[in-house]
């Protein structure tokens, strides 16, 4: 590995950059990949796959992560031959595709200390360098090594040194230029005091604009060529092997004799760049093609800096912008061709304007998002949940004042109320993260699957910009990955077996998510087999699990959530073992969601998952029985009414049952539930109802008083004191004391066996 320290300057303190720049890249290359359509590939595409390909490529190569610069650069020329159209993509290619990004992902991680093993890439390298040359997509084994050098490496196309075998010792000159200002080249010299292994530099000299380093390397032409183009631009680097005859000072490359050669010989000296900022050493720039002198000329339609081009989204160059900087770019490469004093003054004129436009365009990017890590997220949260507990506790302490003597105290309490709950909302919404982050790891977990199990699956998905609380999205993944499984293995028929049915052989599946009042709805729907009430009930009964052929049709779907129930024949390592459905239950539960299921035999199945927004903070009813003080959470109530002891029917087992709108619902007597100590004077008390809803049932709970709705700031008890049956959290009141927050979907389940 490189050394990437240097005297003052460490490169480590760029290296978490690193590794969210290559997650990032990765993650758009795979979704890239698998929206690859092979029938009708677009060319943008296979540039955009290409340029994450190279973005990791040069990161890694900066800091000696050889492993990965090694990897990417054979995708990398993969990934050129099919931009190019010298090879036509195939499904092995994009199989190979995954695969390698599979592995990088195992580099990277081991780079970053998260894993020990580093995955063996060798039979990778050698696949994709057996498709890069269009042989079949079977593995073949690594190549042994190219013998040594017996000579010095014969010049190749455009006077370029053909590649050395890696590893073999030479000596070659390396020309830079022609330069308008040679200073940009000394910094090639402190990359071989500074990168051990790279070589050394036995001579220096400056003829006319150029200048002239002869070097004793073991390097690859084109790891030199990757190092040198960070700090000048690729067509003003020549390799040349020692004893070629030097090249004539200040001469401009040769023009290509045609259209087409200069066309060719463009895309031999573009510098694709590195994922830097526009204007950077090293920065891509445009392509090029031949003006009417035949020299190489700029592309209107392409656009210097991360490789965007005009009207794509994110793309911050303006139309006017883009055509000022090609001028300029333009005028460059004209003035450099014409040769000359004033040529140099013009080159160095236009270069200032196009860096001018280019640094404007990498400002307006660098503006748009910040980086900030998850744990100040979390303290600042934490900080306005106090916030909002020390304005209820002013706005609490301000209730018995005169209005009339603390007019302008109170105008400034209503204000900090309104303000701290703005304030509370922004904050929440920084942890908002879109449901796309979940959804998006679904696609290629979903091909493997299908081919594994031989089926053919789509999918479709739905709301993928609906937000939800980032602490919820990492809690919501696995169960959710298990439901999408449970529906390609158990749900999606064989393609035979589906045109049998006269269904289509390609199989749907949908994942979609909204808001739905204070929590959010995601649903995992099928078009396959559904569940069979009958193989349910026997499955049941195999198991010893307690059922009856009078249960209703939603009570028979929750025979899947039991413990080790499974409908699978067979185990494998997909499912048949019975687990999995239970813990995806108990894990929803636990985020104080809510799973519905509906199905229909022969048509296919709907899984609903609720859950609330946010686990931090919440609106909430606060109701009263005898001294004490508890929390509902104000999405489950439903409504609230006096009623009258007699309207209270007791039946068996002295449950309890109230009359509401012809409608008999459970009773929760809370007092009864928690043990509330009674005075004597509390006769009368619990003449009022609140009903709430879960799980799509309801029940009725007895209290003695609705003391109004507030913003409450939840704190986990579990992890606090322990685990209270039927309560869910607890917050601290504007008084300072604590109340209890119930768990809805508890008390229903209690009062609804």
């Amino acid at each position: 590995m490189a050394d990437t320290a240097t005297d003052g300057f460490d490169l480590t303190q760029f290296y978490q950059i690193f590794f969210e720049e290559a997650g990032e890249n990765l993650e758009q290359m795979e979704q890239l990949l698998l929206n690859l359509d092979l029938d009708t590939v677009d060319d943008e595409t296979l540039n955009a796959i290409f340029r994450c390909a190279h973005s990791i490529k040069g990161g890694a190569a900066t800091f000696g992560f050889e492993d990965v610069a090694e990897l990417t650069h054979q995708m990398e020329s993969l990934l050129d031959k099919l931009r190019r159209h010298e090879l036509a993509p195939t499904a092995a290619m994009v199989d190979v595709l995954l695969e390698s990004s599979d592995a990088l992902k195992g580099l990277l991680a081991r780079h970053q200390g998260l894993a020990n093993d580093a995955p063996e890439t060798a039979s990778l390298v050698a696949r994709i360098r057996a498709l890069a040359s269009g042989q079949a997509a079977a593995p073949v084994p690594p190549p042994p090594p190219p013998p040594p050098a017996p000579s010095p490496a014969p010049l190749g196309a455009g006077g370029m040194p053909a590649a050395s075998p890696p590893g073999a010792p030479r000596r070659l000159r390396a020309v830079i230029g022609p330069l308008d200002r040679l200073e940009l080249a000394d910094p090639i010299k402190d990359l071989f005091r500074d990168i051990a292994g790279l070589g050394t530099i036995t001579a220096e000299r400056t003829e006319g604009a150029q200048r002239i380093y002869e070097i004793d390397t073991t390097s690859s032409d084109d790891e030199l060529l990757d190092l040198f183009s960070f700090h000048v631009a690729r067509e003003h680097i020549r390799l040349e092997p020692l004893d070629a005859p030097a090249s004539a000072p200040s001469a401009a490359p040769a023009a290509p004799a045609s259209a087409d050669a200069g066309l060719e010989h463009s895309r031999d000296v573009i510098e694709e760049g590195y994922g830097l900022f526009a204007g950077a050493p090293g920065s891509p720039v445009a392509g090029t093609r031949p003006d009417a002198s035949g020299a190489p000329a700029p592309a209107p339609d392409e656009v210097h800096g991360y490789g965007l081009f005009p009207g794509a989204p994110g793309n911050p160059v303006t139309p006017d912008d883009h055509a000022a900087q090609l001028r300029a770019e333009i005028a460059a490469v004209q003035a450099n061709a014409a040769g000359g004093g004033a040529a140099a003054q013009a080159d160095a004129r236009a270069r200032d304007a196009a860096k001018a436009a280019r640094n404007a365009a990498s400002a307006q990017l660098e503006t748009t998002t910040l980086r900030v890590s998850v744990s100040k997220i979390d303290q600042l949260i934490n900080q306005v949940g106090e916030l909002v507990i020390t304005q209820a506790m002013l706005a609490q302490y301000s209730r018995d004042l005169d209005a009339t003597v603390h007019q302008q105290l109170l105008a400034g309490l209503a204000d900090l109320e309104r303000n701290t709950r703005d304030l509370q909302e922004s904050v929440m919404s920084i942890r908002m993260i879109p449901m796309s982050v979940v959804f998006n790891r679904f696609p290629r977990m979903l091909r493997d699957l299908a081919t594994k199990l031989g089926k053919k699956v789509e999918l479709v998905t739905h709301g993928e910009a609906t937000e939800l609380d980032k602490g919820l999205i990492e809690k919501i993944t696995d169960p959710l990955t298990h439901l999408v499984r449970n529906s390609c293995d158990h749900g999606i028929e064989l393609p035979a077996e589906r045109i049998a049915k006269g269904k289509p052989e390609v199989g749907t599946i949908t994942l979609s998510a909204a808001h739905q009042g204070g929590s959010i709805l995601i649903e995992v729907r099928d078009d396959g087999r559904g569940l069979s009430r009958d193989k349910l009930l026997r499955k049941a009964r195999e198991k010893g699990i307690p059922c009856s052929d009078d249960m209703s049709d939603q009570e028979v779907w929750q025979l899947i959530f039991a413990p080790g129930f499974s409908t699978a024949e067979v185990v494998t390592d997909v499912s048949g073992r019975g687990v999995g459905m239970d813990v995806v239950k108990k894990n929803i539960h636990a985020l104080g969601g809510t799973v519905e299921i509906d199905s229909a035999e022969g048509y296919g199945m709907s899984v609903k998952v609720r859950l609330p927004l946010t686990l931090a903070i919440m609106d909430g009813m606060t109701v009263r029985v005898g001294d004490e003080v508890y929390i509902l959470p104000l999405s489950s109530v439903v409504e609230s009414f006096q009623v009258e002891s007699s309207s209270i029917n007791t039946v068996a087992q002295s449950a309890q049952l109230v009359k509401v709108r012809d409608e008999y619902m459970p009773v929760v007597a809370l007092d009864a539930l928690f043990q509330v100590p009674r005075k004597d004077s509390d006769a009368g008390a619990n003449s009022i109802m609140v009903v709430i809803e879960s799980d799509g049932a309801r029940v009725a709970l007895m209290v003695d008083e609705l003391l109004g709705q507030q913003q409450v700031v939840i704190k986990n008890l579990e992890a606090n004191y322990r685990k209270v049956p039927n309560v869910s959290g607890a917050t601290i009141l504007g008084d300072g004391s604590v109340s209890l927050i119930l768990d809805t979907s508890a008390l229903v389940r209690r009062a609804r066996p």
